[in-house]
């Protein structure tokens, strides 16, 4: 079928059927245009040929050939196969050989008359040497992929390729073809194919995996070689140079198929096509989203109204099940007491089953308790299981019966909450600590106090800190950081702080009140008395003193708060006055190393 055939079809297509059963028809009569397509390219490439129709071509030169260069000869055209070449089949080859060697036998030869010397069958030789090449699969396969009739052009990216470019690459890729591994390979195509053609096209092009291995053209022959060593250097060097070959081969078909994409005018049109779609799907979302926020506006309206409604349409809901309710409440609440009003009547009767006043007393208190805490549904099975009670004996055990049970309950709702209220005592009692309590001595105070004003908030696991200090310092271990932080709230809440510094002061006074009597010779009249004044400076608090007036210098906001707690048992009073006595004795000390300018003065006077 001729080409100009099946391109009316796609006229046709390009116009068009309606409707799914139109896709259907236009999907269907592409691809049977493909496929005769590919049926007509592949029969024109493979060449198809009856044997007894195949005319051998005589080599003009076929008697001046050299057997020493065989393999620079076309193989080919020896047999007589210079049209086919590699669209030769093996019969066609095998038949052009018998044809040769009938001709050009040397034996037929001298039968014809012909005189032949010594070396008048040379030439036969090259026809012998061909027929082994082309006759073997791996050997033709190796002559072929260096075809000396092969061209290997590359159009060029230019107006004329751009022009006729179906004609001009539509024969460079029919020629190149050959070359792959792949049968199905897709063709070109014209300016009907789809894009989703084009696209198997190039992407096939792009992976193009070609079977070309030019062993041929090997220089090194291994068969040459006097060893082993000689034949591995040989095929290293062969391999090296078919690498070469196969790597330029690569880039060969690469450049062509770039040259082919740049230059197809199916390509431009569709990229202009993808433009102009895009231009257009911009613009339609623009309109869509104008024409959204029109709707959005126009539905938030809406929707402000239909939330009035339905807001007025709940208020009158809520309105009428409050109505209801309120019915409803009040019918069960006319039951209820009439159901109270059967229970009690019915004991009333019988005189509440007793037979003393004050029984009937306590009995009647135990009937209202019940109507009190039995709901309706209880109350009107109780009343309905009297009233099928065979005997008075019957309804008065039924009533004891739930009597004895509202008892119980009652009984265990009172010890849930006896044991509630003791638990929560006795947690705030003890705090958060677990089993038995530990006694907290002076010293121990002492020591929670100094480690809380040394690890002071902001502390890394403050009062882990400190239980770890007061186990480390104290005679008590055992201790953890809840216990010593409840501690130090009770210490805070309370005035043990103060009980603390007043003990510690009284053992200072003792201490220096000894050492004073000792040293100076005083009276204990005239150390009470100096001790009634201010409480003097230890030598430990001195130094807690100089080392808070580093940390904290004269910058740092709240510096006397944060140095008294420093100091401890030293209010923030204390080391003001403090310091300006310390100040006052540097400043005596530097003015007795320097000479009193005053006295030096009087005496010039």
């Amino acid at each position: 079928m001729s080409r100009s055939k099946y391109k009316n079809w796609t006229v046709a297509i390009s116009y068009g059927y309606p409707g799914v059963v139109g896709n259907f028809i236009n999907q269907y009569l592409i691809r049977k245009r493909v496929r005769l397509r590919r049926i007509v390219e592949k029969q024109k490439a493979l060449g198809r040929i009856k044997d007894e129709d195949l005319v051998l071509v005589e080599y003009p030169d076929i008697k001046s050939l050299d057997p020493k260069h065989w393999k620079d000869q076309d193989h080919y055209a020896v047999l007589g196969l210079p049209k086919l070449r590699h669209r030769s089949t093996p019969e066609q080859i095998k038949f052009a050989y018998r044809k040769m060697v009938l001709k050009h036998h040397p034996d037929k030869r001298r039968r014809a008359g012909e005189k032949l010397g010594r070396d008048a069958d040379d030439y036969f030789t090259c026809i012998t040497r061909a027929y082994e090449i082309l006759g073997s699969l791996e050997s033709r396969r190796s002559y072929d992929s260096i075809d000396p009739n092969f061209e290997d052009y590359i159009p060029p990216n230019n107006k004329s390729s751009r022009e006729n470019f179906f004609k001009v690459y539509g024969d460079v890729f029919e020629q190149n073809m050959r070359w792959s591994l792949d049968p199905d390979v897709p063709f070109l195509g014209d300016q009907w194919s789809t894009i989703e053609e084009v696209d198997n096209f190039y992407n096939f092009w792009y992976n193009f995996n070609s079977w070309r291995e030019y062993s041929y053209l090997d220089e090194e022959n291994k068969e040459k070689a006097e060893d082993a060593y000689e034949r591995r250097w040989m095929e290293k060097q062969n391999r090296a140079a078919r690498a070469t070959r196969k790597k330029e081969e690569n880039q060969r078909i690469r450049q062509l198929v770039d040259n082919a994409y740049a230059c197809d005018p199916r390509v431009k049109q569709y990229k202009e096509d993808e433009k102009k779609k895009k231009e257009m799907e911009k613009n339609a979302r623009a309109n869509a989203i104008k024409k959204a926020n029109e709707e959005k506006l126009a539905a938030e309206a809406e929707k402000q109204k239909k939330i009035k409604e339905e807001e007025r349409k709940l208020e009158e809901e809520r309105v009428r099940k409050q109505t209801e309710a309120k019915k409803e409440k009040e019918r069960e609440k006319k039951m209820l007491k009439k159901e109270r009003q059967k229970l009690k009547g019915y004991c009333k009767n019988h005189n509440f089953f007793r037979d003393s006043e004050e029984e009937r007393l306590n009995m009647m208190e135990q009937i209202d308790h019940l109507c009190v805490e039995v709901n309706l549904i209880s109350l009107q099975e109780l009343n309905k299981s009297i009233s099928d009670a065979e005997s008075t004996e019957s309804g008065k055990n039924i009533i004891e019966q739930k009597l004895h049970k509202l008892r119980q309950q009652v009984e265990q709702e009172k010890q849930k909450h006896l044991e509630a209220a003791s638990k929560s005592k006795s947690n705030a009692v003890n705090g958060s600590s677990s089993g038995k309590e530990k006694t907290w001595s002076y010293s121990d105070i002492k020591i929670l106090i100094k480690a809380v004003n040394l690890f002071p908030a902001g502390t890394n696991d403050r009062w882990e800190v400190v239980a770890n200090y007061i186990n480390t310092h104290s005679s008590m271990k055992g201790r953890s950081g809840k216990e010593c932080l409840a501690r130090a709230k009770n210490l805070k809440e309370s005035e043990l702080k103060a009980e603390v510094n007043q003990k510690a002061f009284e053992k200072f006074q003792e201490k220096h009140l000894n050492e004073a009597g000792k040293k100076n010779g005083t009276t204990d009249s005239d150390i009470t008395k100096r001790l009634d004044g201010p409480k003097p400076w230890t030598g430990e608090e001195q130094k807690r003193l100089e080392q808070a007036l580093k940390t904290y210098p004269s910058s740092t906001p709240q510096r006397w708060d944060r140095i008294s707690e420093a100091v401890m048992e030293r209010t923030k009073k204390e080391c003001m006055i403090r310091y300006k006595e310390l100040v006052e004795m540097v400043k005596a000390k530097k003015a007795i190393n320097k000479p009193n300018l005053l006295y030096v003065s009087f005496i010039q006077k």
